[in-house]
């Protein structure tokens, strides 16, 4: 039996449906179960059995965390730590999503993906927030797979393609940043990931990157969803769109970015034998959705 917590966000949603279609019988809880009390959790699965957890809660509103700090905290450290208290005492296996913002971005010249094993150094609260909850099921469960990914984007909730594709309906002119680099990622895509690692019944456990192949900056990202979605004929079809490319240090935001966070995907692609999209063909298949 699965756990899904926080089935209502973004990827959740998508974890949910998938669950559905396999047939898998599972519970889902969403803010009706505060991950930060742990009498809240207790008594939600005190009479269930429950084999794996998947976690897909937290605080993601990277801007607002430079505010919210304790907000931030409660959620991705406190929380986790109650999940994880949880499924040590009942010996579940845990699944648990975390961010590319563990580390700098500054590896190497920033041309060097980083790795499972690469020293992690967050540069704002929401990377801080996110990386203490990993340390705390690091501490409680031997019984853990951590997946970090970067740049999701699905059906459910806020995210850079929906927020591409309201700024090409309100304006003529958009700037975007052009030196970051990571990799866009495709929830359904994650969401194979993780149920690839119920369906093997894995007990490899540790941390493991996932995002779909190839590169990208943000300014490629939106060009790329302009082309695409013009062509799926979601943007009005005589509006010319201008995308202009800045620097970082002109778009200056709360929350500061990693600059290339790439992740290397060789340590789940070999243990789990998975073959991963680029993510542009993940893009597509994203907007065709959109455009039925």
């Amino acid at each position: 039996m699965i756990w899904l917590i926080g089935n209502k966000g973004m990827l959740g949603n998508d974890v949910e449906k998938l669950l559905k279609e396999r047939g898998l019988t599972y519970w889902g809880s969403d803010n009706e179960v505060d991950i930060s009390d742990y009498k809240a959790l207790e008594k939600f699965g005190k009479d269930k059995k429950i084999k794996w957890v998947i976690n897909c809660a937290g605080y993601t509103k990277v801007n607002k965390a430079e505010e919210e700090i304790d907000e931030a905290f409660r959620i991705n450290k406190d929380g986790v730590r109650n999940i994880a208290l949880f499924s040590a005492e009942r010996q579940i296996r845990l699944i648990h999503i975390s961010t590319d913002y563990v580390f700098n971005g500054w590896q190497e010249g920033r041309t060097v993906d980083y790795r499972e094993d690469n020293k992690t150094n967050p540069i704002n609260i929401y990377g801080k927030s996110k990386l203490a909850g990993e340390e705390e099921i690091k501490k409680i469960l031997e019984e853990n797979f951590v997946i970090r990914t970067a740049w999701l984007y699905g059906l459910q909730g806020n995210n850079f393609v929906y927020t591409m594709l309201r700024l090409f309906e309100e304006r003529d002119l958009i700037k975007v940043v052009e030196d970051q680099w990571g990799s866009p990622t495709y929830t359904v895509d994650l969401v194979g990931a993780i149920l690839k690692i119920i369906k093997d019944d894995s007990v490899s456990y540790g941390i493991y990157h996932f995002t779909n192949e190839g590169v990208a900056s943000p300014y490629e990202f939106a060009k790329t969803i302009y082309k695409k979605a013009k062509r799926l004929r979601l943007i009005e079809g005589n509006k010319k769109i201008v995308i202009e490319p800045v620097k970082t240090e002109d778009y200056l935001t709360e929350a500061k970015r990693p600059i290339y966070s790439v992740l290397s995907k060789e340590k789940i692609k070999r243990e789990f034998n998975l073959k991963i999209r680029d993510w542009d063909k993940a893009l597509e298949d994203f907007l065709i959705i959109l455009s039925l």
